[in-house]
Order: structure tokens, then C-alpha cells, then sequence
């Protein structure tokens, strides 16, 4: 028999009372007051990607829109634990398909070992994440590195009596939990209704009941992964593994649990129901969850073969697509919308933002370059007070349920402000010293610490050095032949271009960009 975990319990130190923030919980269907259950501490646990293949503009969004959310909370002065999840087994029940291992039948397919699959995946992700400038999660557990915590949680269900092992796997009793908690209350679902349409899938015939879902499966002799567990060798379900590092890392009870919309039922439901029954209560006391992306209406996931992977987004290498988008355009994109709204992909949308982020980023670096003359009072205090008022609105709108796309239509109606400034169609001395120390103020905490946006040009550089490179290296091959006209024309169209080459009296060459 395991050992069972001796249960944590997660102490935080008192801290000062924060804005008032309000946003949309899922489980209770209406918008609330956010109010951590330690003062000053928010507790944040978000579902991560299932390693079995790369990542892909669906998985965008979530993971955008809640590096956003960790963002703004730390903004606001808490102290956050952001907990993101690498799911590199086990991920193999959904609703309507058959049951799969995705990571055991991926590494088949590709002849390679499970860990080496999920060690090439993950690689990928990461990068994709960098590029979307996300900020790292404060841990980012695996399912793999969790199989004594997910055992013992399962043995706690089975000794309450809401589990019940057959042939080696396990499975949680859902009509015995329906009878005495609210089972379907995340996701609206009636049990009885499922009990009438649940399709006949794989297992079903070992369950009691069509609703039963596998906490731990035995593993045929085929299947890779495995693990020697007291039900005998085989690999956990997928929502266990959630229920067992959530409550490890942020506590039997914590604030926050996000993911998109398709994980509400089962996967968030059944996260629900087990750790109910593990830990006596529900286990969380907000869920967040972000609206799909959808291509022609229908939504973007690989099990629908209609994905573009983040590599062709960003290389352009997909029949879908017109052009390649540079991360930052996917982003803001993405931000443009409320995280509840559905948003359908077109190549014309991600056009519009790249022309919009470009707008409002040039806006903002030249908002920083200006200076103000310094006056106290404002020349048009009509127009002192709409600017005052635009930036105040934003932290007012993301208050109200993380609105960026408010905050975002707010910073456009500031752009002409700047723009005039700059073009001398206002007077720089029509707003206030403070109020215009406000403008700049709201932009950069805005726009780059709350919204992630950063300049496109700044990702760029890297693979700009090394074509410069290249090209400075045929330039002096050319210049050794002789060939001053090939190395006078490179020269001179860098130069078009804004790249100023010097030659250094070592014999290296040095740029600038104008």
C-alpha cells in the first residue's frame, strides 16, 4: 500500500486590503467581488497543454488571457502563486471519443520514448510561451512527477466509498456523489440526461454506471507508460491529476482555478466531485474560464484537424493563412476581445491588429520621448479632465471582469492626444504636468506590465543580427575579390533601409539601426 500524503495546509502573512475587483464565476453563473481567502495572497492554478503534440492558436488564448489575469493581480498588490500544469500522461477520457492515451499513442506514432516525446513538446510550448512574452509560471508541475500524490487521493475517494476498483482500474462513482452533493453544477448538466445519451466507449462495460469516470486505468501490455500502483501496473485519469497538484501546491481550498471553456465538463466537473470527496469541500472558490477560438464557427482543436500550429502562425507555413504574424499581433489579437467572447480566426482580423498594435505602439514610444514644460494648471481643462478620465477608466474596466478590450479602446482614444501633441495640433501646455505624467503613467502599466505588449522589433532582433551577419560576411568575401560594386551596393541598400555599416579600424564592422 502507498503511503498516504500528509495533508498541507498553505499559511500566508496578513496584508493590505486591495482594489475592489469584480469578475465572472463560472459555478455560480454571476459576477462577484474578488476576496482571497489569505488577504494580500492570491492562489492561481490554470490547466496547461497535454504534451503530445505542438501547441497551436487555441492553446493561445488561455494561456494569454491568464498571464493577463496573473498580471493585472499583481498589479493590484497581490502576492501571487501561479500554478500551470504539463499534462505528460494519462490524458486519455473525453466526452464522445474513444478512451486514448494521447502522449502513449503519439510516441508510438513518431517511434520515440514517451519522455522524449513530452521533453520535445514541452521544449516547444516554452518557446511559444517566450514569444507570446507570458511570464513563467510560479510552479509548473507534471503529471508524471504527481503519481504518489495522484494514488494517494485515490485511495482517500476509495475509502470514502465514492470509488470502487474493477480489473485493475478505478473508477469514481458519479450517480453515488449526485445523491448527496450538486454534481453538474459548474457545467449545467443533469445526470439523469446523461445517463440517457452517455455513448457506449471503451471500459464502459467494467463501470456501474455510463457517468463513472477512470481515476486510475489498467495498463495493457502495449501501453507504455505505467506505473506499479496497489491496484496493480498501470496510469492515472486525466482529472486526478489536476485535484492532486492544485491541493498540493495552493491548498485544499484556493482562490482561483482558470482553463477554457471545452474543460468545464468533464474535466473541471470531475475536478470538483473528487476533490469534494478527498478533502470534505469544493476545492475552489472562483473558476475563470476564456471563450474559444473558432475557424468557420467550429472550434480550433486537434481533434478536429482544423488547427495552425504556432510555428506555421509565426512562419506563415499553413494554406490558411496570407502571412506570417508576428507574436505580439497574435496577442494583441487576442486582447482585443473580452476573454468570454467567442473569437473567430480570419486572416483580416489578425491584419486589423497588426495594423492597430502598430497605431497605438508607436503612440506610446513617442509619448515616452515627449517632455512637458512643466505648467501646473491646464491650458484646456476641458480636454485635461476627458484625458484624466480615459486613464482612470482603464483600471475601472479592469476591474469589471478583466475588460481589455476597454481598456484597449480607451488607449486608441488617447493615441490622437499624443499624436497632437507631437504634430502640435494640441498644445503641450493644454494638459496639466500631473495629468500628463498620468498619460504616460497608464500607457506603460497598461500596455506593456497588464497587457504583456511589448515592441515587435524587440523579438526581431536576434534573427536581424544573424541576417546582418550573413550579409556583412558576403560584403567582405566581396571587398577581398575586389568586387566593391557588390560591396558598395549591400552597403549602400542597408543603408536605404536604416542600417548604417562601419567599418572598424580592427577590421570588424559595426551597425546602427536609424
Amino acid at each position: 500500500m502507498i503511503l498516504k500524503q500528509i495533508p498541507r495546509k498553505i499559511f500566508y502573512p496578513i496584508f493590505a486590503d486591495m482594489s475592489e475587483l469584480h469578475f465572472y464565476n463560472t459555478y455560480t453563473r454571476q459576477k462577484e467581488k474578488f476576496e482571497s481567502i489569505t488577504p494580500g495572497y492570491a492562489g492561481l492554478y490554470v490547466c496547461g497543454p497535454t504534451v503530445s503534440g505542438e501547441s497551436h492558436l487555441g492553446h493561445a488564448r488561455p494561456y494569454i488571457t491568464f498571464d493577463m489575469v496573473q498580471r493585472y493581480l499583481r498589479h493590484l498588490g497581490y502576492k501571487v502563486r501561479y500554478v500551470r500544469n504539463i499534462t505528460d500522461a494519462g490524458h486519455f477520457e473525453e466526452e464522445g471519443r474513444a478512451a486514448v492515451d494521447k502522449v502513449n499513442e503519439k510516441a508510438k506514432l513518431e517511434k520515440l520514448e514517451p519522455m522524449e516525446l513530452v521533453h520535445k513538446y514541452t521544449t516547444l510550448y516554452h518557446q511559444g510561451m517566450r514569444l507570446f512574452n507570458c511570464e513563467e509560471p510560479s510552479i509548473e508541475p507534471t503529471a508524471t512527477g504527481h503519481i504518489i500524490e495522484q494514488i494517494s487521493m485515490i485511495e482517500t475517494i476509495i475509502e470514502k466509498g465514492y470509488a470502487y476498483e474493477i480489473n485493475g482500474s478505478v473508477y469514481f462513482d458519479v450517480k453515488k456523489y449526485a445523491e448527496h452533493y450538486p454534481y453538474g453544477k459548474l457545467s449545467g448538466r443533469v445526470i439523469e440526461d446523461q445517463l440517457e445519451t452517455t455513448r457506449d466507449l471503451d471500459g464502459q462495460d467494467e463501470k456501474r454506471n455510463k457517468v463513472d469516470f477512470a481515476l486510475w486505468k489498467n495498463a495493457p501490455p502495449e501501453h507504455i507508460q505505467r506505473w506499479i500502483s496497489p491496484w496493480g501496473e498501470g496510469f492515472p485519469g486525466w482529472h486526478i491529476e489536476c485535484s492532486a497538484m492544485s491541493s498540493k501546491y495552493l491548498g485544499e481550498t484556493f482562490d482561483i482555478h482558470g482553463g477554457g471553456m471545452d474543460l468545464i465538463f468533464p474535466h473541471h466537473e470531475s475536478e470538483i466531485a473528487q476533490s469534494t470527496i478527498a478533502h470534505g469541500h469544493p476545492p475552489v472558490r472562483y473558476w475563470i474560464h476564456n471563450n474559444m477560438i473558432t475557424l468557420n464557427g467550429k472550434k480550433m482543436g486537434k481533434s478536429y484537424n482544423n488547427v495552425i500550429k504556432l510555428s506555421e502562425l509565426f512562419s506563415g507555413n499553413h494554406p490558411l493563412l496570407e502571412q506570417a504574424y508576428h507574436p505580439m499581433v497574435v496577442r494583441f489579437y487576442i486582447l482585443q476581445t473580452h476573454y468570454s467572447s467567442t473569437l473567430d480566426f480570419s486572416n483580416e482580423a489578425l491584419q486589423a491588429s497588426e495594423r492597430a498594435f502598430r497605431r497605438l505602439w508607436e503612440a506610446h514610444e513617442l509619448l515616452q520621448k515627449l517632455n512637458h514644460p512643466g505648467n501646473v494648471d491646464a491650458k484646456d481643462p476641458e480636454l485635461d479632465k476627458q484625458v484624466i478620465d480615459w486613464c482612470n477608466e482603464c483600471e475601472d474596466f479592469m476591474n469589471d471582469d478583466f475588460n481589455t478590450a476597454k481598456v484597449i479602446a480607451n488607449l486608441f482614444e488617447l493615441a490622437p492626444v499624443i499624436n497632437g501633441i507631437k504634430g502640435g495640433q494640441i498644445t503641450q501646455e493644454a494638459l496639466s504636468a500631473n495629468t500628463f505624467d498620468l498619460l504616460k503613467t497608464t500607457f506603460k502599466t497598461f500596455l506593456e506590465d497588464i497587457l504583456g505588449m511589448q515592441p515587435m522589433q524587440a523579438q526581431q532582433s536576434g534573427k536581424l543580427d544573424s541576417a546582418l551577419s550573413v550579409l556583412i560576411d558576403i560584403r567582405k568575401d566581396a571587398k577581398k575579390r575586389k568586387d566593391f560594386a557588390t560591396s558598395d551596393q549591400i552597403r549602400n541598400k542597408l543603408a536605404e533601409a536604416g542600417i548604417l555599416l562601419k567599418d572598424e579600424k580592427d577590421g570588424a564592422v559595426s551597425y546602427t539601426i536609424d
